[in-house]
């Protein structure tokens, strides 16, 4: 019988965790995924202490892949040795490989802004109460409404019933910070364990953030979520198809209402379907340096097979 993905994930986590005990490994694991003490969100001194954590006590890193084809659909059954992983350049060994919908933690940001005023409101709140219905029950989720602040209207430990009713009270108000609101999501859910994603449904307007988007694309790149951004009633915004692209995530632009069903049923489908890559690092990781990493399927390096994961972490000192 195939094991559940809670048990996939507890006996890759328990077979990771060994690395440490082979040498002179010392400290917290911590990887791209941030298996991290808590740490206190949405102040300046608690985003300090956010980036100080992630860039302290690497010793080994784990990734989690997305396989499409080429009509955007998962890519299943592929094992270890189907993976060409790149560390600064240098193939590494992939010592722990697990498939399936692994615990997941999950911020929605609804842009609740007056420019989000009637239908893309409403198309905002229809998205995210469909992506809410189809988490799994030991996945978590918050929900953050987007204005000139970034408002948690239904917490991590609130009941999903709970959570549905706060975004179907939502209006709108008030002007957008949508990087800003970005910047704060990702504080608050960085000192979560396991697999993070934010979701966030806006129009894309920015009319009042205080941080630059080059800002924006540098905190979340240096964190553990995946990003994706839904954009209603224009193009794609380059800053937050950037964010998505750097962690791995993926950024829809919607016209209409007609492609609302697809564009959540593909980031479910990629949510159920990730692979995670944990390595040691080969070679000494030089402290406070960013180290680019590439992920590959072999054999589809010129192929129809798109593969998306983070693009890279920071090491430090031991």
């Amino acid at each position: 019988m195939r094991p559940n993905a809670d048990s996939v994930y507890r006996n890759a986590l328990t077979a990771f965790l060994g690395v440490r005990s082979s040498g002179r490994v010392k400290g917290v694991w911590m990887g791209l995924a941030l298996l991290a003490a808590a740490v206190p969100a949405a102040t300046p001194q608690a985003q300090e202490d956010a980036q100080a954590r992630f860039s302290s006590g690497v010793q080994a890193v784990e990734v989690y892949a997305t396989v499409t084809d080429a009509a955007g659909e998962p890519v299943t059954g592929l094992k270890a040795g189907d993976f060409q992983l790149d560390d600064d350049g240098r193939p590494q060994t992939i010592t722990t490989f697990a498939e399936g919908a692994f615990p997941l933690t999950v911020a929605l940001g609804v842009d609740r802004s007056l420019s989000m005023a009637g239908e893309p409101l409403r198309l905002a709140r229809r998205a995210a109460e469909g992506f809410l219905r189809q988490l799994q029950p030991g996945d978590r989720s918050m929900v953050v409404a987007i204005n000139a602040e970034a408002e948690v209207v239904a917490p991590l430990d609130a009941p999903r019933d709970a959570q549905l009713r706060a975004v179907g009270a939502l209006d709108a108000w008030s002007t957008t910070a949508l990087r800003d609101a970005v910047v704060k999501t990702l504080d608050r859910l960085e000192p979560e364990p396991g697999r993070q994603a934010l979701v966030v449904f806006s129009d894309g307007t920015d009319r009042y953030s205080q941080v630059s988007a080059a800002t924006m694309l540098e905190r979340a790149r240096r964190g553990s979520a995946l990003v994706y951004p839904v954009v209603f009633g224009r193009e794609q915004v380059s800053a937050l198809s950037d964010a998505a692209r750097l962690t791995g995530g993926r950024a829809f632009a919607l016209r209409d209402a007609r492609g609302l069903d697809a564009a959540l049923g593909s980031i479910a489908r990629e949510l159920r379907h990730q692979y995670l890559l944990g390595y040691a690092p080969a070679g000494r990781a030089e402290p406070g340096r960013w180290h680019p990493i590439r992920v590959r399927v072999r054999g589809q390096e010129a192929g129809a097979w798109r593969v998306r994961a983070r693009d890279g972490y920071v090491a430090a000192g031991l």
